[in-house]
C-alpha cells in the first residue's frame, strides 16, 4: 500500500478546522498531518513536517493565507508546497491574490465533503484544483487588472490547438468538458495540458488561467 497524503489544515475557526481534519482522517489515503489557527504558525509547521498538501484558510490573525501561501509556494521558493484556498464568494478578491501568490487552487468552504477531498488529491496529483463557477466569476471579474494593456498573443509559442485548450482552462472547463467540445479523449487533453504548462513554463492549471488573462486570450 502507498502511503498516505500528508495534509496539513489551517483555519482559525475551530469548528472549521475539526470538521475539515475528521473528514480527512475518515479516508484511507489520507491523513492530518497537522493542524493550525493562524498563517505564521502555518508556515513553521509546513516547513517541518512537510505536508503533501495545504488546506490553507484566506483570513487568519498574525499572518493571513495570502502571505502564509506567497511563503509556502511562492516565486522563488525552493520547495514549494502544495496548497488548496477554501474561501466564500465575498472573498473574490483575496482569492485572485491567494492564486498569484501560489496557490494551486481553491474551493468554497460550503463545498460538499466529497468536493474537498476531489480537491485534495487532485493538486496532491500535481494538477490544479479550479471551481469552473468561482473560476469565471472571479478571473473574469479582475480579467481587466490581470491583463495589462497592449499584450499580444502572436509571440505565444502555441500551436493553434494549444490556444484553444488553453482558452478553454481560462474559461474554467475540466478536462472531460474540453474533451467533449473539441470532440477529442480526456487523456489527449491531458498531453495538451502538459505541453502547454511546459512550453510557456508554468506550474499548473491555476497559473495557466492567469497567463491567458494576462495575455489576452480571453475577454
Amino acid at each position: 500500500m502507498t502511503a498516505p497524503v500528508r495534509v496539513l489544515v489551517c483555519d482559525d475557526q475551530v469548528l472549521v478546522r475539526t470538521g475539515l481534519a475528521t473528514i480527512i482522517d475518515a479516508q484511507p489515503d489520507l491523513e492530518v498531518a497537522g493542524e493550525c489557527g493562524d498563517g505564521r504558525t502555518a508556515v513553521e509547521m509546513a516547513g517541518r513536517l512537510r505536508p503533501d498538501v495545504v488546506v490553507m484558510d484566506i483570513r487568519m490573525p498574525e499572518l493571513d493565507g495570502i502571505e502564509a501561501t506567497r511563503l509556502l509556494a511562492g516565486a522563488g521558493v525552493e520547495r514549494p508546497a502544495k496548497v488548496l484556498v477554501v474561501t466564500t464568494f465575498n472573498l473574490d478578491e483575496y482569492v485572485y491574490e491567494a492564486l498569484r501568490a501560489g496557490a494551486s487552487g481553491f474551493l468554497l468552504k460550503d463545498a460538499p465533503p466529497d468536493r474537498l477531498l476531489h480537491g485534495i488529491r487532485t493538486v496532491h496529483s500535481g494538477q490544479a484544483l479550479i471551481d469552473p463557477e468561482v473560476t469565471r466569476r472571479l478571473v473574469g471579474r479582475y480579467a481587466a487588472r490581470i491583463r495589462p494593456t497592449g499584450d499580444s498573443s502572436s509571440d505565444i509559442p502555441l500551436t493553434p490547438r494549444e490556444l484553444e485548450v488553453l482558452r478553454l482552462i481560462a474559461d474554467g472547463f475540466s478536462n472531460s468538458e474540453i474533451a467533449a467540445a473539441l470532440v477529442i479523449s480526456q487523456e489527449t487533453v491531458k498531453t495538451f495540458v502538459s505541453r502547454i504548462l511546459a512550453k510557456l513554463g508554468l506550474r499548473d492549471r491555476v497559473q495557466a488561467v492567469v497567463y491567458a488573462y494576462r495575455r489576452g486570450l480571453v475577454t
